[in-house]
């Protein structure tokens, strides 16, 4: 089974510049799918709606399958007005990640794709989404690989399985901000600190031990999933689709390297030790794909 790359939104708050720079190097690259869109904070207003579209029409254009992912935690009126705008205007796909999302994209009768922030553990669950119109599942980032398998194997010609295969990982979300409470801010004035953090601020153990990240209201995985050695495991498990997280530092080396690698060029062990050679956020890990470590932990060393 051949294996499609799939770049996911970007998590943190970078200027507008920043994204649009990002967003042309994207569209050279060999990413099929791109996740576009603001999915943490609705606080980070550098780019407007108008900017998203303008992106994800340069983006067709180039060539790709563009998904405009939604809030992950709508907390407001204003909020919830913003994804139902986006739904009802009918011009990108939607990556639904919240409940909100998924009963718009239904009601309005539109194809869509389950986000991470949608929690499918079961076939059943996946087969209640899949009747409501989903057509992609990006798996939730703790379930293993058999899990995925067990999950997707009753689906496998109605709806594509996506997994998260680099990036740090998205856990957790909470209405409180921990960036500003970390900066001792209060969320309404905040003063957009976050933007000091460009893939978060790396938070470690009292044994020194990198262990999360925060991004706001969101809480991350201090290690950086990479999945290089596990492309068997993925083609058995069904999946159609591997998930690149950006990264602010040598992210167009990332995507060279897992485009070599499913393409057959490159051998895992090459590739991580590529990977090892970038600047990476944090350190390597494996664990969340077997049922056997830990989600920080590199099962192959």
């Amino acid at each position: 089974m051949s294996l499609s790359l799939t770049v996911g939104p970007v998590q943190y708050h970078w200027g507008r510049d920043t994204l649009l720079q990002f967003y042309a190097d994207v569209a050279d690259s060999a990413a099929r799918d791109i996740v576009i869109g603001e999915v943490v904070c609705s606080r980070r207003r550098d780019m407007k709606p108008s900017d998203w579209m303008a992106i994800a029409a340069e983006l067709t254009q180039a060539g790709k399958q563009v998904w405009l992912g939604t809030l992950a935690l709508i907390e407001t009126e204003a909020e919830l007005r913003a994804v139902r705008q986006a739904v009802e205007r009918g011009d990108v796909q939607i990556e639904a990640n919240d409940a909100a999302a998924v009963r718009l994209a239904w009601h309005a009768g539109r194809p869509w794709s389950i986000g991470t922030h949608v929690n499918v553990y079961s076939s059943e669950a996946l087969a209640e989404y899949r009747d409501m119109g989903a057509t992609r599942w990006l798996a939730p980032v703790e379930l293993d690989l058999d899990g995925v398998r067990t999950v997707a194997q009753a689906h496998r010609d109605a709806i594509a399985v996506e997994v998260m295969a680099f990036g740090r990982l998205p856990l957790a979300l909470s209405a409180r901000c921990f960036t500003a409470r970390h900066h001792n801010l209060q969320k309404d004035q905040c003063g957009f600190i976050c933007r000091e953090d460009a893939d978060g601020c790396t938070v470690k153990s009292q044994e020194g031990q990198v262990f999360l990240a925060l991004n706001g209201i969101q809480t991350q995985s201090g290690a950086v999933q990479c999945l290089v050695h596990h492309l068997p495991a993925l083609r058995a498990a069904g999946v159609d689709a591997l998930r690149l997280s950006p990264c602010s530092q040598d992210f167009r080396l990332v995507m060279a390297v897992y485009e070599a690698l499913v393409a057959g060029d490159l051998a895992a062990q090459e590739a991580e030790r590529v990977l090892r050679g970038l600047r990476l956020p944090g350190p390597l890990a494996d664990g969340f794909a077997t049922a056997r470590e830990p989600g920080m932990n590199w099962s192959m060393a």
